[in-house]
């Protein structure tokens, strides 16, 4: 169909139609991590109630509410919760377990734990690959928070615990065990006396 003069005689200049643009690499990249940014974004899930920081948070504060024994003490959360807490990587003697009675050296572990932090003492507690373990505690590396001492470490250090490889939470079990070999060779606490 031939084309047809206007109102003022010009004939209408015919365009090509335009080609959508491909987009590039860089244009389809951009566009799925906006989407993915977005998804996550979403606050769609509930709230854990449980412990559960991301890879970018993990560790939280806490106060030590009391003191169980040489490797395990109650907690306060930040968030109100009362929580037990597994020291990972090591095992002091049982001073509580109906089932075996209080073990050598077992008494003198939970007086040392509650020396190191007594009750009220603010700790950072550090997680690893599991955060609780069967019993429902949350499984922690115990620092003290006004000097950063390493509780989990201080306790082999000084033989009031032994190492305890317990897979996946193995972040400092060499550093435990090389701990534990030196606390054994000079024979200090459990090892001198159990």
């Amino acid at each position: 169909m031939p084309d047809r003069a206007d109102a003022t005689g010009r004939r209408p200049v015919r365009r090509p139609a335009r080609r959508p643009e491909r987009p590039t690499l860089a244009t389809l990249v951009l566009a799925v991590l906006v989407a993915l940014g977005g998804a996550a974004c979403t606050g769609s899930d509930p709230p854990e109630q449980s412990i559960r920081p991301g890879p970018e948070s993990r560790s939280t504060d806490a106060v030590v509410a009391s003191v169980t024994d040489g490797d395990t003490v109650r907690v306060d959360m930040s968030d109100g919760r009362n929580e037990p807490v597994r020291f990972i990587g090591i095992d002091t003697p049982e001073t509580r377990d109906p089932r075996v009675g209080v073990e050598c050296f077992g008494r003198e572990a939970s007086a040392q734990t509650e020396a190191l932090i007594p009750v009220g003492t603010p700790v950072r507690l550090e997680f690893d690959v599991e955060q609780r373990d069967r019993y429902d505690r949350v499984l922690a590396y115990v620092y003290r928070a006004s000097d950063g001492l390493f509780v989990n470490e201080s306790l082999v250090a000084g033989g009031w615990a032994t190492p305890y490889r317990f897979p996946p939470n193995v972040r400092y079990a060499d550093r435990f065990s090389d701990l534990g070999a030196q606390a054994r060779a000079q024979g200090l606490g459990l090892w001198g006396t159990c």
